[in-house]
């Protein structure tokens, strides 16, 4: 049987929102701040820099909510010891900071921002584009030293040139839109049907897009599928000269494979803005093997980091937490299962009940209320391959050992009168 987290019964609507203590870290956009204050959430510590260590450690201690960026590293261990945390919000679109498994086990969904940096991405990408056929880098560079490189060798418009998507979600389709307007022929593959944007095409296989894209741009994200995706022997796939961008994941690239390719001139040059290994700190070095290749342009880790993108993600991420706080509400959560709530209008309480998926969990749940002589209202039950999740609107007259007769149901994980 799991053991039930700390007792949070008093948490939700019936406990003031004023007094329920998020920190968030990392320099977390102002506008999280309004949008959590507008709902009533004032108890807010911001600061601009990460934890870590004690210094995390008794911090969470303190917490309910921690909004995190990627620098945070929320493992397993120091999770334990966050006893009241009940959510966690992650402000920017990756969750890798985050031990979701540790997490979902303790009953902590967490919410990310997938959407909100799409432009700013998409933006990058073109700019990329750009400066990838004209050789801007490398001319930037000369310059900078003095040397005066003004030629037309090498230097290319993107019109009429054809740009291969790998990847046509959110942001492979704005990349889509944005290249045609500038006169690009946009094909994209995707290992799922997608609907193309004006005039881009899909093809059959990946392999049929590399032999003909003058450039090539990832938009995948991280899983099993796509982690070595491009190695040498896909790499070796291109179209002679082509340029390669990855603003999606870096485990996605083998950057040996993509740097000896550049040297051996197969590949015309990239443009990388995500690593396999990044510094956690700007006073950790950065080192690649593309650093000093020509027509190669690095950029650390910035797709997203615009004013636009992170006013976005703010009001993104803490519209998800004031749902889940006030209502129950897990939509968008990434280790938990998902339901979507609204509150309910009349005399009830809400309950939240969060414990391991095991057959029998339901049926003792509704056993405890049958006993308890309560009627049920409304009640939702969601479950991924290790939680079930259950939110139940139920009559108010009920004994106050009910939560108690809750938690004492085998699998249990969590549970909670919401209101």
């Amino acid at each position: 049987m799991a053991s039930a987290r700390e007792d949070t019964s008093d948490l939700g609507l019936s406990y003031p929102r004023n007094k329920l203590k998020i920190l968030l870290l990392e320099g977390i956009h102002e506008n999280a701040v309004k949008h959590l204050a507008r709902a009533g959430y004032t108890a807010v510590t911001r600061l601009p820099h990460a934890l870590s260590g004690e210094e995390l450690r008794d911090a969470l201690s303190k917490a309910h909510v921690i909004g995190i960026r990627s620098r945070t590293q929320l493992t397993a261990e120091v999770l334990a010891e966050a006893r009241r945390l009940f959510a966690i919000g992650c402000f920017c679109i990756g969750t890798n900071q985050v031990d979701l498994s540790a997490a979902a086990k303790l009953g902590i969904p967490v919410f990310n921002a997938p959407h909100s940096n799409t432009r700013s991405v998409a933006e990058l990408v073109i700019a990329e584009l750009v400066m990838l056929f004209r050789g801007l880098g490398d001319k930037n560079t000369a310059t900078h030293e003095g040397r005066w490189t003004k030629s037309a060798s090498g230097s290319y418009e993107l019109r009429g040139k054809t740009l291969g998507i790998v990847g046509y979600g959110h942001i492979g389709s704005q990349v889509s839109i944005l290249a045609e307007a500038m006169g690009l022929r946009v094909l994209y593959y995707d290992v799922e049907p997608k609907l193309a944007m004006g005039n881009a095409r899909p093809t059959r296989t990946l392999a049929e897009l590399l032999e003909v894209a003058d450039a090539v741009t990832l938009h995948v994200p991280e899983d099993p599928s796509t982690r070595g995706l491009f190695d040498a022997a896909r790499i070796a796939q291109l179209k002679p000269g082509a340029r390669l961008i990855n603003a999606s994941r870096g485990s996605v690239v083998d950057l040996d494979a993509l740097a000896a390719a550049i040297r051996e001139g197969k590949v015309g040059g990239a443009a990388v803005d995500v690593y396999p290994k990044e510094p956690r700190s700007k006073d950790e070095p950065f080192v690649s093997p593309l650093q000093g290749l020509p027509n190669v342009v690095l950029t650390p880790h910035i797709g997203g980091s615009t004013l636009e993108a992170q006013e976005n993600i703010g009001v993104e991420v803490a519209d998800k937490l004031v749902a889940y706080s006030d209502y129950g509400s897990s939509l968008g959560a990434v280790n938990f299962p998902n339901i979507s709530l609204t509150p309910h209008l009349g005399a009830a309480n809400r309950l939240l009940h969060v414990h391991e998926n095991r057959p029998g969990v339901l049926g003792a749940i509704n056993r405890v209320l049958g006993d308890e002589d309560v009627n049920i209202l409304g009640q939702h039950l969601q479950t991924n391959a290790e939680l079930g999740f259950v939110v139940a609107d139920v009559d108010q007259g009920h004994s106050s050992d009910l939560l108690e007769r809750l938690r004492a149901v085998p699998g249990t994980i969590r549970c909670r009168i919401l209101y």
